[in-house]
């Protein structure tokens, strides 16, 4: 299946991410960079082309391992030094072991049921899992063209997804997980929660 064009160049990925988050763009790698001590295993689903690596976390020294199902960004996070799988989230393949398993801004790729990628992420992360999802995104915009757009152009993959989370129904999705939940926030000027679990 044929994937968006932004999901096929790491430039144009990159500058609608700059686009959406506008000021607040280093602050919402900033926020998970700041969870993850040097030294530290790191496993980051959905990395895209590993901007969290490169730019945040390569000078921790951290044991950093990107998967995506998207060769080229893969390739390019092995290019920069990083350490990198093409992955299927789909599959029920367990996913490597970590100090810390992490995702941002992919959750809603696997909805109506995102419930078996979080068991997996807490049985692979030794100490946390570290889940940062937008709340506030266009595809739910009210304005039909802009809703249209922000749908057609994130398909990595696997399909259009129509579907996003709301703070509401992200809260609603991690009650089960409470007794696990350390901290929740919201971060990059409340267009993300943040949300970290005790494995």
């Amino acid at each position: 299946m044929s994937t968006s064009l932004i999901y096929r160049n790491a430039t144009l990925y990159e500058l609608l991410i700059r686009a959406l988050y506008g000021r607040y763009y280093t602050a919402r790698y900033r926020a998970v960079e700041g969870l993850l001590p040097a030294g530290a295993s790191v496993v980051d689903l959905c990395c895209g082309p590993a901007t969290l690596y490169t730019r945040y976390l390569r000078q921790k020294s951290v044991d950093y391992t990107g998967l995506d199902r998207n060769d080229r960004f893969v390739a390019q996070l092995t290019k920069a030094g990083g350490q990198g799988q093409v992955w299927n989230l789909n599959s029920d393949a367990p996913l490597p072991e970590a100090d810390y398993v992490l995702m941002q801004a992919s959750l809603y790729h696997f909805l109506p049921e995102p419930a078996p990628v979080l068991d997996r992420m807490l049985t692979a992360a030794r100490k946390q899992v570290i889940i940062a999802e937008p709340i506030r995104n266009m595809s739910s915009s009210d304005n039909r063209l802009l809703a249209a757009i922000g749908q057609r152009f994130t398909n990595a993959g696997d399909g259009v997804q129509a579907h996003r989370f709301t703070e509401p129904t992200l809260d609603a999705f991690f009650r089960p997980y409470e007794s696990r939940v350390v901290q929740q926030t919201l971060i990059a000027g409340g267009r993300e929660k943040l949300y970290v679990l005790d494995a």
